[in-house]
């Protein structure tokens, strides 16, 4: 009889308990939120040298392929902070 309940007790305490009490995840440093415009900026960046040199090789001059790939990015981009931030 003792066994039969002390194993109904068992089971009652496993069923309740969320068996997370000794495993808390330790408090960690929030991550920085400039991360994610750096990361867009450096997006910005290497889409616009390939955009640019894409458009040289078509036969287009530095400056004006250059200017025409900034454009293109704030245009297919315009929702990133990396292309309102060239507005």
């Amino acid at each position: 009889m003792t066994k039969h309940l002390l194993t109904l007790a068992l089971a009652v305490l496993a069923l309740t308990t969320s068996g997370c009490l000794f495993s808390k995840k330790p408090k960690t440093a929030k991550e920085n939120p400039a991360i994610s415009a750096d990361v867009e900026e450096s997006f910005r960046r290497r889409w616009v040298e390939k955009r640019t040199a894409e458009i040289i090789a078509k036969g287009t001059a530095a400056d004006a392929a250059k200017t025409q790939a900034d454009a293109e990015f704030r245009e297919r981009f315009g929702f990133t902070r990396a292309a309102q931030a060239q507005k």
